[in-house]
């Protein structure tokens, strides 16, 4: 009970001096070595071996005498490790009260519940979207990898045994070959003997819960995970598959933008950066080589920047470039030449191949402005330049204020009117982003939607009934997975509440989400809310 109290003092304290860096702009090298020091020489004597050792082999690779000033994100990229371990110390203190929202406002958090045993998804759908949580069933592991990419859930629960597939096939592809640490994932299995137990653990999961098992202890577990990753993502400013920053580092990028006017009053410029075509690469080669692609732009641009230069990862395959101290025109040089050297890059694959990417560029010229409408400018450059066929760098240009939108189709295939009435005055005043607009139409049968090409070639949320006549939405739902391009339809099924049978099939042909009839507005509202925003 004595060495406890002491691991807890040494865990607080631990916590106070991220907490104290993370309040500075900068730390001195000696204020780190000293800290990296008193962890090595601290933590083993109290028991807490894995950050003693983390602490040593850190401190064998500083030089104790370096004349340096650490910035908030590189101390937290250098400390990575032994953070991660400081924090599985701490699950055992986590506060497991998580309050579920009862309501939906679109910021629940996301479960992904992958079990070939619908009944099971259908029990625990209902269950955890009772507490708040949004609950993506998935019934076929081999959609679970595209649902997770789209998804990019809080937590994943994996059933070990289902008939097409391992569930330790799906835990090792997520931690090992997506490399995502931030996940956390709870395996749970009717087996539960200790090789069943460990193997879970060796392969990376965050814990095991036997089936069956008392619901409330289940959320209380689930919860501790997904307020670990919490805590553990507010101390990362890195982004785990690039290694560069992540957007959280925007924010204090644009200080230093300010800070730098402040001192100087030099104009920096800003780029909004996108590989072109790249669903492409991912529905050619896979996410894994798509993964690969990604890696290699980031490691090419950090090849290309300069010392001032801020690169961070603003989302999927989108780059954001601070030029700090730069004019427009030489942004405009640098980018222009790495995009020719870009383009001749090959990616050798089975197929070997090469990428291109467009670049939007805007001038900084007053950082007293938000870096929010800088960034639209930058946006608003990609845009053209993707419109003059891609490959390209293009500058932001005052002299329009045409906003071009990101079209999203929405198709209501249902047979009775008053639904699709409902349905299309929901969807027309769902809240938007910038630049995303809502093509509308209704069908009153699946065989004119199927008949249609006004979805073709376009990302489409189909709100889908199950009950129809000539071709009722099950054989909707079927025909669209079989298609080449599914990937670009997200469905929501609407059903009866004594169809169980229509629902267990609805998810084993892959649809994205379901709601059973009678529904409130309301809640139908935030779930199409919730999908709509994973398809921006």
């Amino acid at each position: 009970m004595q060495m406890e109290k002491y691991q807890k003092h040494f865990l607080n304290n631990f916590r106070k001096k991220l907490e104290e860096w993370e309040a500075k702009q900068e730390v001195e090298h000696k204020e780190v070595y000293r800290f990296v020091h008193s962890l090595a020489g601290t933590a083993s004597t109290l028991g807490l071996d894995r950050i003693g050792d983390l602490a040593r082999k850190l401190m064998d690779r500083m030089d104790e005498e370096e004349e340096r000033l650490w910035t908030n994100a590189e101390l937290k990229a250098t400390l990575y490790e032994i953070i991660e371990a400081y924090y599985r110390l701490e699950e055992a203190t986590v506060v497991t009260e998580f309050k579920g929202k009862k309501g939906r406002d679109g910021e629940e958090p996301v479960v992904l519940v992958i079990d070939d045993d619908t009944s099971f998804l259908m029990y625990m759908k209902e269950e955890l979207e009772n507490i708040g949580w949004y609950v993506v069933p998935i019934a076929n592991p081999e959609k679970a990898v595209n649902t997770f990419y789209d998804v990019r859930p809080d937590c994943a629960i994996i059933d070990i045994h289902m008939d097409e597939s391992n569930g330790f096939e799906v835990l090792d592809f997520f931690k090992h070959k997506l490399k995502q640490p931030f996940i956390p994932m709870v395996m749970v299995s009717v087996d539960g003997r200790k090789d069943v137990r460990m193997k879970s653990y060796e392969l990376g999961a965050d814990d095991f819960i036997q089936k069956p098992f008392e619901l409330d202890e289940f959320i209380i577990r689930v919860k501790r995970q997904m307020q670990r990753k919490k805590q553990f993502e507010e101390l990362i400013l890195i982004d785990e598959l690039t290694h560069v920053y992540n957007r959280k580092f925007l924010t204090q990028a644009y200080e230093q933008v300010k800070n730098g006017w402040d001192r100087r009053k030099e104009p920096s410029s800003i780029a909004v950066i996108d590989i072109d075509h790249f669903k492409k690469v991912n529905d050619r080669y896979g996410h894994l080589v798509g993964d690969k692609v990604l890696v290699g732009f980031a490691k090419f641009l950090k090849e290309k920047a300069r010392v001032q230069d801020l690169l961070v990862r603003y989302g999927g395959e989108e780059f954001v470039i601070i030029f700090q101290n730069t004019n427009v025109q030489d942004a405009h040089s640098f980018l222009d030449a790495w995009r020719e050297e870009f383009s001749e890059r090959v990616f050798k694959e089975n197929t070997p191949f090469s990428c291109t990417f467009s670049a939007g560029l805007t001038e900084i010229t007053d950082p007293a402005k938000p870096l929010e409408e800088w960034l639209s400018k930058a946006d608003q450059a990609l845009y053209e330049a993707k419109e003059k066929g891609r490959n390209k760098v293009e500058i932001d240009s005052d002299s329009t204020d045409i906003q071009h939108n990101k079209v999203i189709k929405v198709a209501i295939v249902d047979d009775d009117p008053i639904i699709r009435t409902v349905m299309r005055d929901i969807v027309s005043k769902l809240p938007t982003e910038q630049n995303i607009q809502y093509e509308i139409k209704s069908f009153k049968d699946g065989a004119l939607f199927m008949e249609s090409d006004w979805h073709r070639d376009s990302l489409c949320l189909v709100i889908l009934d199950g009950v129809m006549p000539k071709m009722d939405g099950l054989e909707v739902l079927e025909r669209l997975r079989r298609q080449k391009d599914s990937d670009q339809y997200k469905v929501l099924m609407l059903t009866s509440r004594s169809s169980e049978k229509d629902i267990s099939r609805s998810l084993q042909l892959g649809a994205d989400d379901y709601m059973t009839k009678p529904f409130k507005l309301l809640e139908l509202e935030a779930r199409l809310g919730q999908i709509l925003k994973r398809m921006r």
